[in-house]
């Protein structure tokens, strides 16, 4: 049986104190009530945007360490963590799925809890954790051998454990839950296996299963023990039985719009890679290829998992173009509610909140080389020479014919949070400038194997920077300003309304950026290349900013020439904490 390690402070021992407990109404204003976070992304709508101005522009520069706290032991893997605060703690969460709670005022340690995991986990990307979400008297959170853990929020002691799908078939779980309505929902990880992508809601006091929605069209979804929906129709746009080991994972998590009431879910590439044998040689009636709902936005009900509507931003999918990328709920400057995504394959997409429908979408990397564009239905022009070729058409049977394509399937934004600023009206991307030479090779599915079909070399597409933090208009896509970094950039973004956006890169740097200009404002090294989520929160009256450094992720495992290019820096694990002195708050 797994057990936590705890420490317990005296004040949480006194007896006859009411414990806090979160509300519905505590995740929904969230991010109007500055001196605690209770939800990955600041928000259900993952906004990011704190309404926080004592720290400014203006004083930015007097930013000094509060405290640093060390998550310790050999684990030093990639920390991806968005801190999470309430009631006089932080909790974050650290590679090899282990969870902390920290005393806030002074960043000493209360309690820790080890998952304790399996042999024979198959995490793709490393072995990274994204966060927790917090409700009632517990913290959510899940862990590599696909499970979701709740635990009390005082001790640390488990209150249930519950299985989300079988790791020894390549499941796993990386992300931050998301609570709506005294509900839990997850989604999962392992698309390179051959999974099958899907959304689970449960009872936060129990862990009971309320309903599950594959998102691969032939699956069917259960609502209270009992078979409901078919997801989508069975082989309309898959061949065979393809549609069984069809991946989609939805592996980021999702975003909630209160206003629509929609779980806003993205789906994952379809298995195998190799698109050639998801067509099966399609288009035909009856079969598009474009293989539902895998790289996908997918709105869903919250009450039952049914799906409401969906989005494809990649159709016929053969690049691992992920459609996982979270989906921001935001009003524009003319008053119209939309939801915006910056996908993996290059593009800025704008959908109407109500139904999911297509806006607008332009492109926010350099050198697409895949699709010429998106045409006015919202469908990619496809750049038929730039898909990885058939190896049936080959001599030797083997190996398609190479191809180089923009961006790398690492993508024009990965996992990485973007933020939206309410002050300014931009989005705020990290994205890397990059390629990869791509082909295709025969692949047939096997429990637990990695499920690709393709072989592939990352490459930087410039000499000077891979990264790129890009401050982007909504309403029209145009770029306003630019911030270009050497290494790729694998960090989330903040925004405040004191004009200030906040992210981290690989070489160690916490940085500050005036958002109207992108002028560099501060920055701290921290030691260790940053590829974790920035907070800020008011405590005591004082501004505070916290941010976690530990190099890893999936660029120097999967990032070819590019891994190389920053094989030099440091694994880590700490998290710092930064405050605004009392007497700088008004300069």
């Amino acid at each position: 049986m797994n057990r936590f390690i705890a420490v317990v402070t005296a004040g949480f021992l006194a007896t006859g104190v009411a414990q806090a407990q979160v509300t519905e109404d505590d995740l929904k204003n969230d991010q109007s009530i500055t001196t605690q976070i209770v939800t990955n992304g600041m928000g259900r709508h993952l906004q990011r945007y704190s309404p926080l101005d004592t720290l400014n522009k203006d004083n930015v520069q007097n930013l000094v360490p509060a405290w640093a706290f060390s998550l310790g032991g050999e684990k030093q893997r990639g920390q991806e963590t968005q801190p999470l605060i309430y009631d006089g703690v932080m909790y974050i969460t650290g590679s090899y799925s282990r969870l902390y709670a920290i005393d806030l005022a002074t960043g000493k340690e209360i309690w820790q809890y080890d998952a304790r995991l399996p042999e024979g986990i198959l995490p793709c990307c490393d072995v990274v954790n994204r966060g927790g979400a917090i409700y009632g008297d517990k913290i959510f959170f899940g862990t590599l051998d696909a499970r979701i853990v709740a635990l009390d929020l005082k001790t640390g002691d488990v209150a249930w454990r519950k299985k989300i799908a079988d790791y020894k078939a390549g499941y796993s779980y990386t992300a931050a839950p998301l609570i709506v309505n005294g509900l839990v929902i997850t989604g999962n990880s392992g698309g390179e296996f051959g999974v099958v992508g899907e959304v689970q809601a449960r009872d936060a006091d129990t862990g009971d299963l309320v309903w599950t929605r594959p998102v691969i069209e032939g699956h069917m979804g259960t609502l209270n023990g009992e078979e409901s929906t078919m997801t989508g129709t069975l082989n309309a746009t898959w061949p065979g039985d393809m549609w069984k080991t069809g991946g989609g994972a939805t592996w980021l998590g999702g975003s909630y719009d209160i206003e629509t009431d929609t779980l806003v879910f993205g789906a994952g590439n379809p298995a195998p890679w190799n698109s050639h044998l998801r067509d099966a040689g399609t288009p035909t009636e009856g079969n598009t290829g474009d293989n539902l709902y895998a790289a996908s936005r997918i709105g869903i009900d919250p009450a039952t998992g049914d799906i409401k509507w969906h989005y494809q931003t990649t159709p016929r999918e053969g690049w691992d173009y992920d459609g996982v990328n979270e989906v921001v709920a935001y009003t524009d400057r003319e008053g119209n509610k939309r939801y915006a995504t910056a996908d993996r394959n290059g593009f800025f997409y704008v959908l109407n909140r109500e139904d999911g429908a297509f806006v607008s979408a332009t492109p926010f990397v350099k050198d697409i080389t895949w699709a010429e564009g998106i045409d006015d239905t919202g469908r990619p022009i496809f750049v038929e020479d730039n898909r990885p070729g058939n190896p049936s058409d080959a001599v030797d049977g083997k190996k398609g014919d190479v191809v180089f394509a923009s961006p790398g399937f690492l993508g024009g934004k990965n996992w990485m949070p973007m933020a939206f600023s309410q002050n300014t009206g931009n989005f705020y991307v990290p994205s890397n400038e990059w390629g990869m030479d791509i082909w295709n090779e025969p692949i047939s599915y096997k429990k637990g194997a990695a499920y690709l079909g393709a072989g592939f070399t990352i490459k930087p597409n410039y000499e000077d920077h891979i990264g790129s933090l890009k401050a982007i208009d909504p309403d029209t896509g145009e770029i306003k300003w630019e911030y270009k970094n050497d290494a790729p950039l694998w960090a989330g973004v903040m925004t405040t309304a004191g004009g200030l956006v906040f992210t981290g890169n690989p070489e160690g740097e916490i940085i500050a950026f005036d958002d109207e200009t992108g002028e560099k404002l501060w920055s701290f090294n921290t030691g260790s290349g940053i590829v974790g989520q920035p907070v800020t929160y008011e405590l005591d009256g004082e501004q505070y900013v916290s941010l976690i450094s530990g190099w890893g992720g999936a660029v120097p495992l999967w990032g070819g020439e590019v891994a190389k290019k920053v094989n030099y820096l440091n694994q880590g694990g700490m998290l710092w904490t930064f405050k605004l002195p009392r007497q700088f708050a008004s300069n």
